[in-house]
């Protein structure tokens, strides 16, 4: 029985549920409904999801939104379509776009969790009347002296909290995570239980608006200047070959550069800065990758102790793929943070996420800044 912490009987206790059509967002609503709560389904339509009926593999589609209402007539509960175009537009491929052209990596789920989902559609279920907002991610909220926390999931192979640094304590204390604490096996058995329409359909992999998981096309269709082709130099400068856009290139790339190395060199060459301003590509090689310290920007504390001058023992991590690193987070007398790592990191890119973590809890997290950001800040 899920048991929301809300003190109120279940059945006097209205619930939205962030529904996108999958089968996770599906088993929360379900899972829900079955213990008693006042459930109602909220579906987002992001975009124009006439043209996205033909995508496979990504949230929020024509499709989705079809098994959404599938769903939600299913398991019997009320089911709205929202209209947020124009916010999803102006809060994350516009963001999307603009980050890729300054010669950084965006994480627009990140962007969309923290604008969207739980600033836009949190505000929606608060005039609903609901008591909390729930969805199907995959991390786990826990109160601990009265305040809520961020944890990570059971799973690790499904965790998501890397994503959802930037909630406040705010949302926090609204938002409830009913899946946090089962793995995707006991998910999917939860589906089939419950004969939902979409118990066999696959995870979505790729960002819901970027087609064929092509990002340049995207890019390139806001900010045509991002293709214009420029040089690819080395770490002095020497011109080295063409590039056809620097939106097509990422920190830490080494494939598909079509340059050889200087006469001598045996080391292969990697993708280690990009300076959009000169429109160069700068490559070197994997020593050049090494960073030991970065700044971070718009940085979202959820401990309990003010972050301050004093450097703070944590965990980061700065891909979700990778196992949390030991590392020091500090403020700095500029406004900004910087984090020490124990050993160097390859392939940090500006515009992904530094996320704090002290075992299981987060602790918040930040937006990697560009060196030349960092520098001039």
């Amino acid at each position: 029985m899920i048991d929301l912490g809300l003190n109120k009987d279940p059945a006097d206790t209205r619930i939205v549920v962030a529904m996108s059509g999958g089968v996770d967002s599906s088993v929360t609503a379900a899972l829900l409904k079955e213990a008693g709560y006042d459930t109602v389904g909220i579906t987002l339509q992001l975009y124009d999801y006439g043209k996205a009926v033909e995508r496979k593999g990504a949230c929020c589609a024509g499709q989705d939104i079809h098994d959404a209402r599938n769903v939600a007539e299913e398991i019997g509960i009320p089911h709205y379509v929202l209209d947020y175009e124009s916010k999803f537009r102006e809060s994350v491929i516009d963001d999307f776009v603009d980050a890729y052209t300054r010669g950084e990596t965006p994480i627009p789920c990140v962007r969309c969790n923290q604008t969207v989902k739980f600033r836009d559609l949190l505000g929606t279920a608060r005039d609903l009347g609901a008591e909390a907002l729930a969805t199907g991610h995959y991390v786990q909220r826990a109160v601990v002296d009265g305040r809520s926390r961020l944890q990570a999931a059971v799973d690790p192979t499904k965790d998501q909290s890397y994503f959802l640094f930037a909630t406040t304590q705010e949302q926090l204390d609204f938002l409830r995570f009913p899946l946090g604490g089962l793995n995707k096996s006991k998910t999917r058995e939860h589906a089939a239980r419950f004969n939902l329409p979409v118990a066999e359909k696959p995870d979505s992999q790729d960002i819901c608006f970027v087609p064929n998981g092509s990002y340049a096309s995207v890019v390139t269709k806001f900010r045509p200047d991002a293709a214009l082709p420029g040089d690819i130099v080395d770490l002095e400068g020497a011109v080295m070959g063409r590039h056809d856009g620097v939106v097509n290139y990422t920190i830490g790339q080494r494939r598909g550069l079509g340059i050889g190395g200087r006469s001598g060199d045996t080391d292969p060459l990697y993708v280690v800065r990009i300076d959009p301003d000169r429109n160069q590509v700068i490559v070197g090689p994997k020593q050049a990758l090494a960073v030991q310290t970065i700044r971070l920007t718009a940085v979202n504390w959820l401990g309990t102790e003010k972050l301050d001058l004093t450097p703070r023992p944590v965990t980061v991590k700065i891909r979700n793929t990778m196992a949390p690193v030991p590392a020091a987070v500090a403020a700095t007398r500029l406004g900004d943070v910087a984090v020490t790592f124990q050993e160097p990191q390859f392939g940090v890119s500006p515009g992904q996420a530094c996320v704090f973590y002290e075992g299981d809890t987060v602790l918040g997290g930040g937006w990697i800044l560009r060196e030349e950001a960092a520098a001039a800040a």
